[in-house]
């Protein structure tokens, strides 16, 4: 900490700082829970591709493309809801509504970071590329969904998702039947932890006409989430039947499972600090999996 402190006292940096940092907040690339959330099931995907260690090169394209496009969502999402956040108690200071960013700004940023991104995809295949353009459309409709449905959680899981048959293609050049319990599986668990995240804000959106999950599971929200973790290990373990993966793997989704279970007890009262404690440690269950996988191709 002391040193990224003695980096930002430099004239050149402090000069520049005030004007750059809300772009990063914009970005939230202060936060960075949810890049290691997108992260670990892309990780997953790689690893199961190459049957081990992916390709360095693959490895480095899609960490910097989590990055990128976990920002230009975030950056979008907040210009889709700059007319809400001004309501909500967790997202009063965000840098499109104190005015520190501007919506022309906001919209220059998401298109650079969504070409950045495609350059990166440029150097892997055919296959790939092709896939990418879903992938772009998800995370650009994704933020405008809770205008119109209780299921915007839905469509972020499989935009989130989505990076899952991108990097296997980009290390196998095929997608073989099995991929698809792995999205099924990621897309159950985000809709899970992200209705957890909507759970902080239920009151606040009740009141402005935001629609989410949270909202529609109302007195079933616990058991719901309960039920989608329980749906993300089932397909978790079919996958390792699929791949006769050893118990190193399975070993992996016992430790996820027990995450699951504290989750289950963070959010047991339904206030704000314990359901945003249960979103917050919701990427240790990706690091679970991610080791298993690990350890079960070495």
């Amino acid at each position: 900490m002391a040193s990224i402190q003695t980096l930002l006292d430099k004239p050149l940096i402090a000069e520049h700082w005030p004007k750059i940092k809300p772009f990063i907040q914009l970005m939230r690339l202060d936060k960075p829970v949810g890049i290691y959330l997108l992260l670990w099931p892309t990780l997953w995907a790689l690893w199961v591709a190459a049957q081990g260690v992916p390709d360095f090169s693959v490895l480095v394209i899609f960490t910097l493309g989590v990055i990128f496009m976990r920002s230009a969502g975030c950056v979008i999402n907040d210009y889709a809801d700059r007319k809400v956040d001004g309501h909500v108690e967790r997202t009063l200071n965000r840098p499109l509504i104190t005015g520190a960013v501007t919506s022309k700004q906001a919209l220059i940023l998401f298109f650079s970071l969504l070409v950045v991104s495609f350059l990166l995809v440029l150097f892997t295949n055919t296959l790939t590329i092709q896939l990418s353009f879903a992938g772009a459309a998800l995370a650009a409709i994704y933020p405008f969904m809770k205008r119109h449905t209780h299921l915007p959680q839905v469509f972020l899981g499989a935009a989130f998702s989505w990076a899952i048959p991108m990097a296997f293609a980009a290390q196998a050049d095929e997608l073989p039947k099995y991929i698809w319990l792995i999205y099924i599986a990621n897309l159950s668990w985000t809709v899970a932890y992200d209705t957890m995240y909507a759970m902080v804000d239920r009151d606040d959106d009740l009141k402005i006409g935001v629609k989410s999950t949270a909202i529609l599971f109302a007195d079933a929200d616990k058991v719901m989430i309960a039920i989608l973790q329980a749906i993300a290990i089932f397909c978790l373990f079919l996958l390792g039947s699929e791949l006769s993966l050893n118990y190193f793997y399975y070993l992996g989704l016992f430790v996820a499972i027990g995450l699951m279970v504290h989750q289950q007890w963070l959010i047991r009262a339904r206030d704000r600090a314990g359901c945003f404690a249960g979103f917050i440690t919701s990427h240790w269950v990706g690091v679970a999996v991610w080791i298993g996988l690990v350890l079960a191709y070495l």
